[in-house]
């Protein structure tokens, strides 16, 4: 009973493998390719660069906020001692402590418009990053189609199973590390401000 059960399962392997195997044929005959998005970013040199310089650039960013963000947490500190245990009118009545208040309060307002100033220009840096990157990517993602004779581009996302045969993003970040292994990653300014 064993030995059945062992050539049945023998067989079962082997008409799986074929299936897989020729769906791979048929799928490269019928000029289908598979490129996994998320590989090519994360593998290729480009991609590498440009994760690079953007993590760069925020840190930049990051080292601009600090010591404004520091000083305004020393001032609140300060701030908070001095309020400790009065009531609002005991504040109100002292002219000096509420003009401490008033002048922290509008540089926090002001530390929080140019920290959102600075995401919003680390956001446009990343987006035409990305924008750069995909059109270095177009040239070559064309190129491998024209060689292979793709009909069909599908994304690895996109996909339930697929052969490794039919994926072609190794293929792509070969190319793409030759043809551009660095991405021009340069920090976008928001306008300036006329009040």
């Amino acid at each position: 009973m064993t030995y059945l059960r062992s050539i049945l399962a023998a067989l079962a392997l082997a008409v799986a493998a074929s299936v897989s195997l020729s769906q791979a044929a048929y799928a490269q005959a019928a000029g289908v390719m598979i490129i996994d998005e998320g590989h090519v970013l994360t593998t290729s040199k480009a991609g590498k660069d440009m994760f690079t310089k953007l993590k760069n650039i925020e840190t930049q960013i990051n080292n601009e906020l600090k010591a404004p963000a520091d000083a305004l947490n020393a001032q609140r500190t300060a701030l908070a001692t001095k309020l400790e245990g009065k009531t609002r009118e005991a504040v109100a009545a002292d002219a000096a402590l509420v003009k401490q208040v008033e002048d922290f309060q509008k540089k926090a307002n002001e530390f929080a418009q140019k920290r959102s100033v600075l995401a919003q220009e680390y956001a446009a840096t990343e987006q035409k990053a990305f924008v750069d990157f995909n059109k270095a990517l177009e040239p070559v993602l064309l190129e491998v189609v024209k060689e292979k004779n793709i009909q069909v581009l599908l994304s690895r996302s996109q996909v339930v199973f697929s052969a490794d045969a039919v994926d072609a993003s190794d293929a792509i970040v070969a190319k793409l590390d030759q043809k551009t292994p660095a991405i021009n990653v340069v920090r976008q300014r928001a306008p300036a401000q006329t009040n």
